[in-house]
C-alpha cells in the first residue's frame, strides 16, 4: 500500500486529494497545524481513514518528525496562506508560510530521503497567480512570471525552489501550476463561494444583495476535484516536471455572477449586486487563462466538469446547506 503525506489537508484541495488517494488504495496521512486546529473535526468526520500529524510549515523540526512518523513515498505540499487579498494585509506571514514553507518542506524531504533523494516524490502547489501581469495569453509553463501580490511572489519563490531542488539534488519534485479551481468546499472568503452562498440565500429569501469588487476580472475556473487527479499523475511520471493545469476557458466574475443567478431563475441579477471599492485589489490580475496542452499530452489529463456545471454545483450545495440549517 503506497503512503502519502498531504500538507494543507484541511483545504478543498487537501480534502479532494485525500479522497482520491484513498480511492487509489493509498495509506493517507495529513499535516495539521496546531493540536486544537478548528478544522480537525472536519477532516476526521469526512476522512476517518486518514492519519493526522501535528506540524507547521514554518517549523522544519516538526516536518522532519512527521516524515519520520509516516515515511511516505509521496508528499503533496498544498499548505499555504492561500487567500490572495489577505497577503497584502500580512505579507510577512504569507512569505513565511507560502514561500519559505516550501523550502522547509523540500529540505525536510531531502534529509528524510537520505542517500536516495528521488525515493520520496514531491508535489508543489504552484499557482496561476504567479503570472500576474500576464506577458502572453494563454499562459503556459514557459510564460514569464510577473506576480502582482505578496501571495504570488511567495508562490514564485516556492516554484523556483522546487525546480532548484530537482536540478541540484536530483529530487523527484514537480510543480502543478494550477489555475483557479473551485468547489462547494471552497473557503467562504473566496469570491466564487461568496457569490454561490449569496445567490443561494437570495433564492431562499434570506438576504437581498451581495457586495462585490471587480466584476471584470477574468479567470480560468475549473473543478478542484478534477485538478487533484493531475497532481497525482505528475508523481506517477518517471521524470519530474512542471505542468499548467487549467480548462483553457476564461470567464469574468460578472459571468460567474450571471450564471449563478440564472441557475436559480433570476434574470435581473444587477439589482442584487452592489459594488464596494474595498474589495478591489491594490494591484489587479486582469486575465488568467491557461494552456494545459502539456498536461493533456504527457499526463493524459483533461478536466471533466465545465464552467456552468461547476457554478450550478456550488449554488445547489449552498441551497441545500441553508435549507437544512447548516
Amino acid at each position: 500500500m503506497p503512503r502519502a503525506l498531504i500538507t494543507g489537508i484541511t483545504g478543498q484541495d487537501g480534502l479532494y486529494l485525500a479522497e482520491f488517494l484513498l480511492g487509489q488504495g493509498y495509506d493517507v496521512h495529513g499535516l495539521l497545524r496546531g493540536q486544537n486546529n478548528p478544522k480537525r473535526d472536519l477532516v476526521e468526520e469526512l476522512l476517518p481513514e486518514v492519519t493526522l500529524h501535528n506540524g507547521d510549515l514554518t517549523d522544519m523540526s516538526s516536518l522532519i518528525r512527521a516524515l519520520r512518523e509516516c515515511d511516505p513515498a509521496e508528499v503533496y505540499n498544498l499548505g499555504a496562506v492561500s487567500f490572495v487579498a489577505y497577503s497584502w494585509e500580512n505579507a510577512a506571514l504569507t512569505t513565511d508560510v507560502t514561500g519559505k514553507g516550501v523550502l522547509n518542506m523540500l529540505e525536510a524531504v531531502r534529509l528524510h530521503a537520505g542517500d536516495d533523494p528521488s525515493s520520496v516524490r514531491f508535489y508543489q502547489a504552484s499557482s496561476s497567480e504567479m503570472f500576474g501581469k500576464v506577458q502572453e495569453v494563454p499562459q503556459r509553463e514557459t510564460t514569464l512570471l510577473w506576480p502582482r501580490s505578496p501571495y504570488g511572489v511567495a508562490k514564485v519563490f516556492g516554484h523556483y525552489m522546487t525546480i532548484n531542488y530537482r536540478e541540484s539534488y536530483g529530487m523527484h519534485a514537480s510543480s502543478g501550476i494550477l489555475f483557479n479551481h473551485e468547489s462547494p468546499r471552497r473557503g467562504q472568503e473566496f469570491v466564487t463561494r461568496k457569490i454561490s452562498q449569496a445567490v443561494a440565500r437570495i433564492h431562499l429569501g434570506l438576504q437581498d444583495h451581495v457586495t462585490l469588487g471587480n466584476l471584470d476580472a477574468e479567470r480560468d475556473w475549473g473543478f478542484a476535484g478534477d485538478y487533484v487527479e493531475a497532481m497525482w499523475l505528475m508523481l506517477q511520471q518517471d521524470v519530474a516536471d512542471d505542468y499548467v493545469v487549467a480548462t483553457g476557458e476564461t470567464h469574468s466574475v460578472r459571468e460567474f455572477v450571471q450564471a449563478a443567478f440564472a441557475h436559480v431563475g433570476i434574470d435581473g441579477w444587477e439589482r442584487h449586486v452592489r459594488y464596494d471599492e474595498r474589495f478591489m485589489r491594490p494591484a489587479e490580475v486582469d486575465q488568467l487563462v491557461g494552456d494545459a496542452s502539456k498536461a493533456h499530452r504527457q499526463l493524459g489529463w483533461k478536466p471533466k466538469v465545465g464552467f456552468a456545471e461547476l457554478v450550478a454545483m456550488m449554488v445547489d450545495t449552498d441551497i441545500d446547506a441553508f435549507r437544512t440549517g447548516w
